[in-house]
């Protein structure tokens, strides 16, 4: 018989980690498809928050999509709501499909 002294304490509630998820494509075609290049990134960042789960991580509803903006500027609409947005303490983190950079 285990005394209440050996068992395990109840485990420790993880801090959340709130992630937003931006996507972006610097075309607007093929954003009029049902799904399509923005819904295909934001469904990959999701899986990856899902796997991390175990750490505390969730996904922030709001959606930060830039369809149709250049990745080779920082003017994009969807980018500047969520800098605002990690500048309010909204987001804890931001998850993206892959960074580029210009060389």
């Amino acid at each position: 018989m285990m005394s209440s002294t050996n068992r395990p304490g109840p485990r420790a509630m993880l801090p959340l980690v709130r992630c937003a998820i931006y996507t972006r494509k610097s075309t607007e075609e093929g954003l009029e498809q049902e799904f399509n290049s923005l819904d295909a990134q934001r469904e990959s960042a999701e899986a990856f928050v899902r796997s991390q789960q175990h750490e505390g991580w969730t996904v922030r509803p709001e959606r930060y999509d830039d369809g149709g903006f250049t990745g080779g500027n920082m003017e994009r609409p969807a980018l500047q709501r969520l800098l605002a947005d990690i500048a309010a303490g909204k987001i804890d983190a931001a998850v993206v499909y892959k960074v580029e950079c210009a060389r």
